[in-house]
């Protein structure tokens, strides 16, 4: 099926994919051929759809339909079309953002932060 769709970087970027969801590492793909090779793995093993993240949505005719078919929902969605690795560079920046969120922001009890009741009465410290 692989030298019907595509090359070596299909093919190598399918492995990676493979073997990133093995070690539950998260892979953000980029434009179509990332994303081919996003799609190649999933359909060798579906359990690799829970570790793919796209960056975004390409304007390249079927990465909307390919995406779809990994159920993922891009991060972005604007118009690039310039290569290079653009949209990861972009989305790598948010999901980056969002784990130290997650993991690092204080919680309004842990910092300390009073909230009013329904009485307008401070709750907390």
């Amino acid at each position: 099926m692989l030298s019907k769709v595509g090359g070596f970087e299909i093919a190598g970027i399918a492995g990676l994919v493979l073997g990133a969801a093995l070690h539950r590492i998260p892979v953000v793909v980029d434009g179509f051929i990332s994303t081919a090779g996003a799609l190649i793995a999933a359909e060798l093993n579906p359990f690799v759809k829970g570790y793919i993240i796209a960056a975004h949505q390409s304007v390249e005719i079927g990465h909307r339909k390919t995406l779809e078919h990994l159920e993922q929902r891009p991060l972005l969605d604007l118009n690039l079309r310039l290569g290079e690795g653009t949209g990861a560079a972009l989305g790598i920046s948010l999901v980056e953002a969002s784990v130290r969120i997650l993991t690092e922001m204080a919680t309004f009890a842990s910092a300390g932060v009073s909230e009013k009741s329904d009485e307008g009465e401070k709750v907390g410290t």
